[in-house]
This record gives C-alpha cells, sequence and structure tokens, in this order.
C-alpha cells in the first residue's frame, strides 16, 4: 500500500515514497540525508498550499514535541517544533506565561505556524515568529545548527519564515508574557460604519478584527484588551450554528436571492453580544469543524477597507455560492526578510470556500483585487504567486535566498512547487 498524506481540508494530497516520524534531532538528520527527495516537512496540515506536497519523503514532527526548558524570570519557553498549539497554551499556562497573540485555530504545530507567518490581530502585535529568541535546525546536510537572536540576529531574520524550506525546525525559544487575562467583547454593526471607521476601530483596542457576513450587510467585530477583572463564563460558541445556517439558506434559497438576502440580514442582527473575562488560553481559539479552503493577503493597513469593499462586491455580484464570513485583521510590522509584514503595518483579509466545493473560481477572481492594493499572500492559504512576482514584494528576497542555498546545498526541501515558489531550476 502507498503512502497517503493530506492537509486538513482534503484539497491538497500526496502519495509519498515515504512517511517518516522521528524522534530525535539525530534520527531527523539520518532521514534528511538518506531518505527519498525532496524532503518536505508535515505540521499540522492547516496549510491551504503544497508546501508539504512532495513524492520522495514527507517528515512528520508529531514526536518531536513538548517543553524543553523555560526561564520564569525572563518568561521563555524552549519548545520542540512539533509541539501544538493548544497543548503549548496550557504549557505556557502552567509556567505563569502566554503567548502575547493568536489566531483562532489552536490545532497547528508551532513549527509550521512560525514557517507560515501565522498571527493573530492587532496593530501592536506581531506573528508567531517575532517572538523567536532561538532556533535549532537540521540543515540539508543532516546537521543540527543552532542560532540566537543575539549574535546571530540576520539569520534569525532569514529564516523565521522559513516554509520548510531552511532546514527542519526542531526546537525554538519564544519571547513570551507573564500570564494574563483578557477582557473580550463581540457585537455587531453595519458593514458601512465599520469600513468608515476602520483606522479608528482597529487601533482602539490591543486586539481587534471582524468578519463580514456575506449577503448581509453587517460585520461582527470583535475586541479584546488586558483585564484585571475577575474571570466571567465565556459564552458557548455560536460559529459552527451560523454558519449551518447560513449554508441552508445559501441551498434552499440560491433560487431567490433577495429573500436569501433579508433572512440573513435578519439573523445576523440578531446575534447575541458578548462580553466576558478570562485568561488569555481560554479567549483567542475557535472549535473550527466545518472544513473550508482559504485565501488570505495581507494589505498595506491603508488600504484594507477599499480591497474589502471590493471583494464584497466581487462576491455577492458573482459568487452566491459563498457563505463563509470574511475575516479582517491587523498585524504589526516586523523586521523578517520573507515576512508578509515585513516593514509594514498590515491589514489581513482572509475568505474561505466550503472544502465541499471547487473554491478555484472564487479565489482566482479575488486574488487580482488582493494583489492590485500591494497584496502580499499568506504563505499557507491559497495563491497562484511564483518566485518573479514574490521578489517585487521582499526586499531582502535575493538575501532569504542565498541564506537558503546555504543551508540546504543539494535542495533536498526543494519539491516542484517550492522550485517554482523560490525560482530554482
Amino acid at each position: 500500500m502507498s503512502n497517503v498524506w493530506s492537509n486538513w481540508s482534503g484539497f491538497v494530497s500526496a502519495e509519498p515514497k515515504l512517511i517518516a516520524s522521528p524522534g530525535d534531532a539525530g534520527e531527523l538528520g539520518d532521514l534528511v540525508r538518506t531518505a527519498p527527495g525532496p524532503v518536505r516537512v508535515a505540521g499540522a496540515g492547516h496549510s491551504f498550499t503544497p508546501l508539504v506536497k512532495s513524492q520522495g519523503t514527507i517528515l512528520s514532527l508529531e514526536r518531536l514535541e513538548g517543553l524543553v526548558s523555560h526561564d520564569a524570570e525572563t518568561h521563555r519557553a524552549r519548545v520542540r517544533a512539533g509541539t501544538r498549539l493548544g497543548p503549548l497554551m496550557h504549557i505556557l499556562q502552567g509556567l505563569g506565561q502566554g503567548l502575547p497573540n493568536m489566531g483562532d485555530i489552536d490545532r497547528q504545530a508551532i513549527g509550521g505556524a512560525l514557517g507560515t507567518a501565522t498571527h493573530g490581530s492587532g496593530p501592536t502585535l506581531g506573528a508567531y515568529h517575532t517572538q523567536l529568541e532561538t532556533v535549532q535546525i537540521v540543515d540539508g546536510l543532516g546537521k543540527v545548527r543552532d542560532f540566537k537572536r543575539a549574535g546571530d540576529q540576520d539569520m534569525i531574520h532569514a529564516m523565521g519564515v522559513a516554509l520548510g524550506a531552511f532546514g527542519v525546525l526542531t526546537e525554538v525559544t519564544l519571547n513570551n508574557i507573564a500570564t494574563y487575562r483578557l477582557r473580550r467583547r463581540k457585537y455587531v454593526l453595519p458593514i458601512t460604519e465599520m469600513l468608515r471607521d476602520f483606522e479608528a476601530m482597529m487601533a482602539a483596542h490591543r486586539s481587534a478584527e471582524f468578519y463580514y457576513i456575506p449577503f448581509s450587510g453587517y460585520a461582527q467585530f470583535i475586541a479584546s484588551d488586558f483585564s484585571d477583572a475577575a474571570p466571567t463564563a465565556r459564552p458557548p460558541e455560536e460559529d459552527e450554528a451560523g454558519l449551518r445556517t447560513l449554508r441552508r439558506l445559501r441551498t434552499s434559497l440560491a433560487w431567490l436571492p433577495s429573500l436569501r438576502g433579508r433572512l440573513i440580514r435578519s439573523a445576523a442582527v440578531r446575534f447575541p453580544a458578548e462580553d466576558y473575562v478570562q485568561d488569555w488560553l481560554n479567549v483567542y481559539a475557535s472549535d473550527r469543524q466545518t472544513k473550508f479552503n482559504e485565501m488570505e493577503y495581507h494589505l498595506p493597513f491603508e488600504e484594507g477597507p477599499k480591497a474589502l469593499a471590493e471583494i464584497i462586491e466581487l462576491t455577492e455580484k458573482r459568487f452566491p455560492e459563498v457563505y463563509f464570513p470574511m475575516e479582517v485583521r491587523s498585524v504589526a510590522p516586523d523586521q523578517f526578510w520573507l515576512s508578509p509584514f515585513y516593514n509594514r503595518l498590515t491589514c489581513s483579509i482572509a475568505i474561505h470556500h466550503d472544502a465541499a466545493n471547487d473554491p478555484l473560481p472564487f479565489m482566482r477572481a479575488a486574488e487580482p483585487i488582493f494583489r492590485r492594493y500591494g497584496g502580499r499572500p499568506h504563505w499557507g492559504k491559497m495563491h497562484s504567486l511564483k518566485a518573479a512576482d514574490l521578489k517585487k514584494l521582499y526586499p531582502r528576497w535575493d538575501d532569504a535566498m542565498a541564506v537558503r542555498r546555504d543551508i540546504d546545498p543539494q535542495n533536498r526541501f526543494v519539491s516542484p512547487y517550492m522550485a517554482g515558489l523560490f525560482g530554482i531550476e
């Protein structure tokens, strides 16, 4: 029987010659040297691009997980790259530490989240890779190499967002903060108001984001701020129930879009408001069960409202099958060479499509809008860009490629997809 691997949504699959789960860096080094190439690394499979796809070897880091060490004074923790974010949250809470920010999914492995520039929301809050203090990798020759921010800053900036092509990440030290509580508020408002007051509303909170509900005219705004108050009950999650309702309305009323729109608007304005206080690890993540495929582009912050208005218009004129809300976030600038947030405050816009249906027509129609506004694609989410396009978007592109060649001189980590992405013949 052949080995079969697929990502979370089922959109990307592969039948490599070998799937292996090394238990330590030594075993990993042997596999990098001897396993059938190309060698690619799988985290939790939450990327929607063919980053992991290989006809050679796919390495799972599921056995390289857990805490290595920690420093209570500096709030640093060294963890193995296969550690999933869900367990990591509880590990850190037990140490009196917290991740400064998170996205709304906690199923990813920290190695994959770092390598694809996964992020939360907040104009002063960076993506996960901005927490890196030390990095340990196995390079393309199977050798273990260690780098520290103090003394190896360029290397940290080069490989902090690595797409699994700058060696296999084995351990990282994260700069965390003391454990904390958040006050989370959620309410619905007209999308016209949200777009008009976009900059002020996104900047008024430590973390803010919103979801636009297609065909409704309304957005659900979510704000989180530090709180010293006692914890209160987190309301039951209604996201999956809401998705089921939106899907039913789409399917049953495809023949009568005006009625569908009225019913969606009526449902949206009745979404219950939320206001609660909880420890950080009980706030960020949501339980995502309905599978989807996703495209996310990172735009100059000030361009976000204009781009979103065009995406909404496109969706509601041409793609009545779309029912997943659109997610809009902000991310702080950073200095990592392949980070989509390199040197600019960012507005991130994510669009989703039911995994049961072909997402490509919608994604292909939306992508030119994102690109026209200077967008950089999320590395783990659907896009069509190749090396010639990407080089124009990243000022340190050539520097990053030179570091990659040094780490992987024999191109052991270069699959056909990666070759197109990086311009490698």
